[in-house]
């Protein structure tokens, strides 16, 4: 699919059914799974050890009613991964290889659901996370990592091409922090215009960015960029969703998507969530956010296919009037 048919499809699935329903979160499903990601690399890792596992997630999520999956490369980087001993056009197959899996996964739900007409061709998102997730260091959900803007722009430049140059239909440029990185990983969308790319923030409140930076600047500088596709928040308490959807969709006509994690606090030192509860209603909950004004809506850490199902079956059930 061309990177002008995805941005069609994502616009058509929203148009043919009132919204988008994006997956949750990777790691949860592969820790659930009994794989142990406290690791550099993260779900990546999972790229090396059993990528059959990787596809299973995203089969599961496809199962779940996700119109949209995305790629195991968050924290699958040329730096992270030369690290380990992988460089050059290895480490360039594996990120290929990623979203290999996502299609794969991809054609073979649609084989097995073919002629069913509650169901769109989903989408395959690649993933690209911002220079802190290669920190490991939690500073993803600061924005205070200290990098020049071109020494940044070559951090991120290599993978950006080898992904813009997959077979995947949108990139998503998810869990930044600042406005700052946002708008280098927007050059590179210059430089690859036929794949769209999502542009999808951290918060530390419901009115800012991790790094200060107030939503409402984030949306006009998106409403005005011609790198940015589709703006969002992730990674987030789902309880600041609705004001800042509804901050964005006011100051941009462009696509507006949010998917939060399951909430609590996350502790660098050991990968791990402290989790808050209780959990949201999350059926009742994605209602809201389309209603402030999201297109796309989904989870993040520690939302699996359970709570994508109840995001699905409420919003078609509020399509039919219920």
């Amino acid at each position: 699919m061309s990177g002008a048919a995805a941005g069609a499809a994502l616009a058509g699935h929203a148009a043919s059914q009132g919204f988008v329903v994006l997956d949750g979160g990777l790691a949860t499903e592969l820790e659930r799974a009994g794989h142990k990601l406290n690791d550099p690399l993260w779900s990546a890792k999972v790229l090396l050890s059993d990528p059959g596992a990787v596809e299973a997630v995203h089969t599961a999520y496809l199962d779940a009613g996700a119109d949209c999956v995305t790629t195991a490369t968050y924290q699958a980087t040329f730096q992270g991964l030369a690290a380990r001993g992988i460089a050059g056009r290895r480490a360039e197959a594996l990120l290929r290889g990623a979203v290999e899996l996502a299609l794969r996964a991809r054609e073979r739900f649609c084989a097995r659901t073919a002629g069913r007409r509650n169901r769109l061709v989903p989408l395959v998102a690649a993933s690209v996370g911002p220079y802190g997730a290669y920190l490991a260091d939690g500073s993803e959900y600061r924005g205070d990592y200290s990098i020049g803007r071109e020494a940044l722009a070559d951090f991120h430049r290599r993978r950006w091409h080898v992904l813009a140059r997959s077979r995947a239909d949108i990139l998503a440029c998810e869990t930044l922090p600042s406005l700052a990185e946002a708008r280098v990983l927007a050059r590179l969308a210059r430089e690859t215009p036929e794949t769209p790319a999502w542009f999808s923030f951290t918060c530390r409140d419901a009115g800012h960015l991790s790094d200060g930076t107030p939503i409402g600047e984030v949306a006009a500088w998106a409403d005005q960029e011609p790198g940015v596709s589709t703006v969002g928040v992730n990674c987030i308490d789902a309880s600041l969703v609705p004001e800042l959807v509804g901050a964005l969709a006011h100051g941009t006509a462009k696509p507006v998507i949010a998917y939060p994690n399951a909430g609590g606090v996350y502790d660098p030192r050991t990968r791990r969530w402290a989790r808050a509860e209780p959990a949201p209603d999350w059926g009742e909950a994605c209602r809201g956010w389309i209603a402030a004004g999201a297109v796309g809506v989904g989870g993040c850490c520690r939302v699996g296919p359970e709570a994508i199902r109840r995001m699905r079956a409420a919003l078609v059930a509020s399509r039919a009037g219920g």
